[in-house]
């Protein structure tokens, strides 16, 4: 435990983090066994030993963003994960059997937790903070963002793949006349969303994006992308392709990494998204080629920071109340898994893009508002 001790130290000092330093983003020892089992299994380990209370550190936020900058992890190659590699690279773990997993495990742990966490219009994906001073805004900002660049007007409409608790449909749909279809794996979700949405023209679907054959004015994805994973990837854009009007748009919003790497972090699939996968722009230029034009690409990633803070923030003062529904160890978990991934795109490690896709041909080209 020793030479791990000391090994993790060298590996942390680029990144000017201490082990059992006095800076809120050091990294405090509860119970140093746990050190050996990171150098063979990575972040799974350091994110479980951190549910289990073996480590504290006050701003996991810091101490991810200057992890992910100095690229500490690359300097790690835990052995044990070769399994998890290889399980990305040769099964189909988004096939139609296994794409409700997500839904089940994380979509479905309870609509409380959900309110309590993001706005009021329960948006679940990063915020547009060019402008906006609070959640409420940048989400506001950034639906409206999605309604101006698919250009829609009265009467349209709109299919919304991964549609959530259909904060997009709703303000769609009041702010500009359309009527919109949304299917998610999530059962949660659909008895909230149609709540939400009661007396609008929105249709809620439980329903895998695979089985769409119909026709629609304009397409959106918000944040869902994520779950389709490469193997389906052309498969995806098929579907859009065959559901979208010729002159039609599509809006792809998706987190997206800066390499070519198969499969998500080992933490991330095991405790918070099943079976996910990031892509990078090669694979959605590969996959969408020949089916759909890419018109427009915009990356605002470094948003994602000041909206993960904001969904923590939240999290934490409703954390008296959510305690009644969940464990500390979900708690620690739940912080873990916000935190982090607000260092990685603060580190810029991730980022975030909207892709706008037409049909090819589409006479005049396109403008982004």
């Amino acid at each position: 435990m020793a030479n791990a001790q000391s090994f993790i130290s060298e590996l942390l000092a680029p990144a000017d983090i201490q082990i059992n330093g006095n800076r809120p983003w050091d990294m405090q020892l509860r119970n140093p066994t746990f050190l050996s089992d990171v150098l063979a299994r990575g972040n799974l380990a350091l994110g479980e030993a951190y549910m289990a209370g073996d480590w504290e550190c006050e701003q996991l936020d810091v101490f991810f963003c200057r992890l992910l900058a100095k690229r500490v992890h690359d300097h790690v190659r835990p052995s044990r994960l070769i399994w998890h590699y290889l399980k990305n690279r040769i099964l189909n773990l988004q096939s139609p059997q296994r794409s409700w997993l997500v839904g089940q495990h994380h979509y479905d742990l309870g609509n409380t937790l959900y309110q309590a966490m993001l706005d009021k219009r329960m948006v679940y994906t990063c915020g547009y903070w060019e402008h906006a001073q609070s959640l409420e805004q940048a989400q506001i900002d950034k639906l409206e963002l999605v309604c101006k660049k698919l250009q829609l007007k009265p009467g349209m409409r709109i299919l919304d793949i991964g549609c959530g608790w259909g904060s997009f449909m709703k303000y769609a749909a009041e702010n500009y006349g359309v009527e919109c279809v949304g299917v998610t794996v999530s059962k949660e979700q659909v008895a909230l969303g149609k709540q939400l949405c009661e007396n609008l023209p929105i249709e809620f679907r439980l329903q895998d994006y695979r089985t769409l054959n119909e026709s629609f004015d304009a397409i959106v994805s918000l944040g869902m992308f994520e779950h389709v994973g490469h193997k389906n990837y052309r498969r995806y854009m098929e579907v859009v392709a065959n559901c979208l009007q010729p002159s039609g748009l599509f809006l792809l919003h998706t987190i997206g990494r800066n390499r070519d790497v198969r499969g998500t972090d080992p933490w991330i699939a095991k405790y918070i998204f099943p079976n996910g996968e990031l892509p990078c722009l090669s694979h959605i230029d590969t996959a969408s080629r020949d089916l759909l034009c890419a018109e427009d690409i915009h990356n605002f990633g470094a948003d994602y920071d000041p909206t993960l803070m904001a969904w923590h923030e939240n999290f934490e003062r409703a954390w008296p109340d959510l305690s009644e529904h969940y464990d500390n160890t979900f708690y620690r978990m739940w912080r873990y898994y916000l935190l982090s991934c607000a260092g990685a795109f603060r580190a810029r490690d991730l980022q975030v893009w909207q892709w706008v896709f037409s049909k090819p041909n589409l006479i005049g080209g396109y403008r982004r508002p």
